[in-house]
């Protein structure tokens, strides 16, 4: 049997969290384990049902998105997560993909564009609402320059270079284990040592390192690429 992704909802309204239940379950053959408006839930459900993706809003009534995902990943819970959120602010985008998000998508989305990108994350795909293409390249415009950034990749062995440009390809541990032939605990090995090398606190900003220090003149157009091959 076809295993469903298993999705997690957080949204303080009820009515959106029982829309998207009935479009990602009905229209997108996914499985929504639980739903919760309750951040102080958000622990407890994720420890009991276990998903394999979190779909959570960045405005909630009693406290924000972000601080959410602190607290999940406090509690050394790497659940990747989705933001889906009314915001289009060019800020709150940034925010959360430098928290480690896997995509950032908006309510007033397609509701096909919807199901396609939340089943592209939990397949281990940086996901981006394709109204935002504009600021998600423009955000990967940021970081470190020159000579500086010459002598942090010189820092990096062969190996965590391969698995650099992995991650700059919004691949997952797992994809990238296959692709270069190694174990899962390898690559998560490498990821931390690139994390500690770069001072780089997410995967989304490894991946903003890495089309800087390819691409100076060519960075927008890289990251515009992933967006358009993100929509497609």
């Amino acid at each position: 049997m076809t295993h469903k992704t298993r999705v997690m909802l957080v949204d303080d309204h009820a009515l959106c969290r029982s829309g998207l239940t009935e479009l990602l379950e009905h229209r997108g053959g996914l499985s929504v384990v639980c739903a919760t408006g309750e951040p102080t839930l958000v622990v407890p459900l994720l420890r009991e049902h276990q998903p394999d993706l979190m779909v959570l809003d960045m405005r909630l009534a009693k406290t924000d998105g972000l601080s959410v995902l602190r607290t999940i990943r406090a509690e050394g819970l790497d659940i990747p997560v989705v933001m889906l959120t009314m915001s289009d602010s060019e800020d709150d985008m940034s925010a959360a993909l430098r928290a480690g998000v896997r995509g950032y998508l908006l309510k007033d989305m397609e509701p096909e564009e919807v199901i396609d990108s939340i089943g592209r994350a939990a397949r281990g795909e940086m996901v981006v609402a394709s109204s935002m293409m504009l600021k998600f390249a423009q955000i990967l415009q940021t970081g470190p320059k020159g000579s500086a950034m010459n002598s942090l990749v010189a820092s990096l062995t062969d190996r965590e270079r391969q698995v650099l440009d992995h991650l700059a390809s919004g691949q997952s541990n797992k994809v990238i284990a296959k692709a270069l032939d190694i174990s899962h605990n390898t690559v998560k090995l490498h990821v931390r040592h690139i994390m500690e090398k770069l001072n780089l606190r997410s995967r989304v900003e490894a991946a903003v390192f890495s089309f800087e220090y390819r691409s100076s003149p060519d960075g927008v157009k890289a990251a515009v690429e992933l967006a358009q091959k993100n929509k497609t």
